[in-house]
């Protein structure tokens, strides 16, 4: 949709506001189960090409819009404020919409559950893993473990690396970052336990300037295979191809970038996600509240290989990914160390995915230089 129809479609949702006849817009019963025709809403904090967060859940969409009798409506650089509410609001009352994905993180509290109390017949699904028995039933949250491929990508960059030394540019040191950043580690000492990974926060999801500085800085101090994890990693992708560094995308693939010197990336794969979710819609089947998954669920996956990718890393990655899809593999075990010289995990002692501890990760594993109170 056009940045006019945008404009208009908040506009003509305030003026009912103003005249006091929003409350008056109620959306009709909806059985899904009985649906021919169904209206899915997708909203984006950012714009859809970005070559990353916005853009893997556009491909999602892009594959929704494929499934007989489903109409999508979109709109992106929608950011996380009252706006999205009025979004949310316009899609339901205009479109007709009573399946929604308001993708950004920061959409769910308040915004979607406040949306989720007025309007009970509508059906929003969150990427975050933010919801609690205490949230609408009809608020629901999905996330993936993203780790165990950036662990796939990080065999390949061990395999890639000449110098011995890899870079991350990362936003904030959170648990979903520090775990991205620990397991992208973990699997590059498993090939040479002599590889570090050197971590730079920039302080912000969305920061091009500071996201440029912080891989030259990388490249300045001879990492040579640069991964991020960055609402969109397109500058950090273009500036390590200029400074002849090696790439492992994040969120989508960017190896449209620089084919040559792509080698692959943690993607998420919102088109199998939502294809299945709104199947599951329109055949009326339950959908869970709170959806998490890795590779084995299809909610992750990694980029297709570059041609920089030797046979062996090719190999080793793919025979770690089959233990992933089988289910056969701990990431996360004992002895483990942080960066500190301090056991986080003991020796006999594996946490699986699903481990709530997982959830609260507040440090760096031995072998990454940087501090969580960056």
């Amino acid at each position: 949709m056009t940045n006019n129809y945008t404009f208009s479609r908040r506009r003509f949702l305030g003026g009912l506001a103003a005249a006091g006849a929003a409350g008056a817009v109620a959306t009709t019963p909806f059985s899904q189960a009985f649906a021919k025709n169904v209206t899915v809403g997708f909203i984006y904090v950012g714009p859809r090409g970005d070559f990353g967060y916005n853009q893997a859940h556009a491909e999602g969409a892009a594959a929704v819009k494929k499934i007989p009798g489903i109409k999508v409506v979109e709109e992106e650089k929608v950011p996380e404020t009252i706006a999205v509410q009025k979004t949310m609001e316009s899609m339901i009352n205009l479109d007709g919409a009573t399946l929604l994905f308001p993708t950004s993180f920061g959409y769910y509290n308040p915004h979607i559950l406040k949306m989720a109390k007025k309007y009970p017949n509508v059906t929003f699904m969150h990427s975050g893993g933010l919801w609690s028995d205490k949230h609408p039933k009809n608020a629901h949250s999905y996330f993936g473990y993203i780790d165990e491929a950036q662990y796939l990508s990080g065999i390949v960059a061990g395999y890639a690396t000449k110098t011995k030394k890899l870079g991350f540019v990362a936003a904030k040191p959170i648990p979903q970052v520090l775990r991205n950043i620990n397991a992208f580690t973990l699997g590059a000492r498993l090939v040479n336990p002599g590889i570090e990974t050197q971590v730079i926060f920039t302080g912000e999801w969305s920061m091009p300037l500071k996201e440029a500085e912080a891989t030259n800085s990388l490249a300045d101090q001879g990492a040579d295979v640069v991964t991020c994890h960055v609402d969109g990693p397109k500058v950090v992708m273009e500036t390590a191809a200029k400074r002849a560094m090696f790439l492992c995308g994040y969120h989508a693939s960017q190896a449209p970038l620089d084919p040559q010197k792509y080698l692959t990336g943690a993607e998420w794969d919102w088109p199998a996600t939502y294809t299945k979710i709104i199947n599951d819609y329109m055949a009326g089947k339950p959908i869970d509240n709170l959806i998490r998954g890795g590779l084995k669920e299809a909610i992750v996956k990694s980029s297709a290989y570059g041609p920089a990718v030797t046979a062996e890393a090719r190999k080793h990655a793919d025979a770690v990914k089959a233990k992933f899809l089988t289910g056969n593999v701990a990431l996360y075990k004992g002895p483990l160390k942080d960066n500190k010289g301090k056991i986080v995990i003991p020796v006999g002692t594996s946490l699986e995915q699903t481990n709530i501890e997982l959830e609260k990760m507040n440090y760096l594993v031995e072998g990454v230089i940087g501090s969580v109170s960056s």
